[in-house]
């Protein structure tokens, strides 16, 4: 084992359960760089892994500021803060919504992290509803206190959406006949439990396809997922609002597990780091637009062979980083 995954491996944790272990998290403080006395805000807070190694980077005079809206993280930071050598608290909420409570509350940060999709802690505890490979009540909810959950969802929408949802946010292939064989089993009955959608969705898809890439419940549990959450319009609301919190030579870093995050982060960031947009037969600029911040990540950052064999969740994270102009 290497260096880099023994520091990844001793990321302080909350007390119980399996061990957290933070993807990219070298990357992470290579590209970020906290230093002593600034301010971090982890708007993905989970169980705090990347936190308390950004923290310990930050020393008395500077502030860890978590978010996240699972209830279950204020547990995990409860354990974390005394360990932390800096001032921390949490913000229990949506990052979106986090995010823009600090601008208006004049916060300024230095460096802000968002590690988008599914946290260890939520897919690893059964009765959540969010593993495909565990029979639970077809949960969910990333807070409990959404109104919606996913059982709601595939007995309650309409086919076209459960289609729509299917085919662009999991890219799922035979979204149609899943959500038409959904349709005539809520019929029947409710689809109260995960196990009740893999079973509908093994029997709605090509033999072909339940023996090729990978569980064929995956893209379907994702979509719902995405739906139930709100992550995408989260994402798009909190990237504008993550970028003003910086100070000049502020970073923001975001890791994302999945293409349409990824794009989207993509884009913002390839945005902030253009300069003039005039057409290019135009002699003189018109419209005087210069770069808002410079790439650290000319292309997105991926995890090395050893930190896939120590943890497959890093497989397909995407870390980009872009620095803010100085003023």
């Amino acid at each position: 084992m290497t260096a880099a995954a023994s520091r990844i491996e001793a990321v302080p944790t909350a007390a119980g359960g399996a061990p957290h272990v933070p993807v990219l998290l070298e990357q992470v403080l290579a590209l970020t760089a906290p230093e002593p006395g600034e301010v971090v805000v982890d708007c993905t807070f989970g169980a705090g892994g990347h936190a308390a190694a950004l923290a310990a980077r930050l020393g008395p005079t500077g502030e860890m500021i978590g978010i996240d809206r699972d209830p279950e993280a204020a547990r995990h930071f409860d354990a974390l803060r005394a360990s932390m050598p800096c001032p921390a608290r949490l913000e229990r909420t949506d990052f979106a919504t986090g995010l823009a409570s600090l601008a208006t509350q004049g916060t300024r940060a230095d460096v802000v992290l968002m590690d988008l999709g599914l946290s260890s802690m939520q897919v690893d505890t059964a009765e959540r509803g969010f593993s495909y490979s565990r029979q639970a009540p077809l949960d969910m909810r990333m807070d409990p206190a959404l109104p919606v959950s996913a059982a709601d969802l595939v007995n309650g929408a309409d086919e076209a959406h459960l289609a729509r949802w299917f085919r662009e946010y999991g890219d799922e292939r035979h979204a149609r006949q899943i959500a038409r064989a959904i349709a005539r089993r809520r019929a029947e009955q409710p689809i109260a439990t995960t196990g009740d959608l893999v079973e509908i969705i093994r029997g709605a898809v090509p033999t072909p396809a339940l023996f090729a890439g990978g569980h064929p419940a995956k893209r379907v549990f994702q979509a719902l997922r995405i739906q139930v959450n709100d992550e995408l319009g989260i994402l798009e609301r909190a990237l504008p609002e993550a970028f003003g919190l910086l100070r000049p030579g502020g970073r923001l870093a975001v890791i994302a597990f999945q293409s349409l995050e990824d794009r989207m982060v993509k884009r913002f960031m390839r945005d902030r780091t253009r300069g003039c947009i005039c057409p290019p037969d135009l002699p003189v600029c018109g419209c005087g637009q210069s770069p808002e911040g410079r790439m650290l990540t000319p292309k997105a950052v991926k995890a090395v062979t050893a930190e896939i064999a120590a943890n497959p969740r890093a497989h397909s994270a995407r870390l980009r980083v872009i620095r803010k102009a100085d003023a």
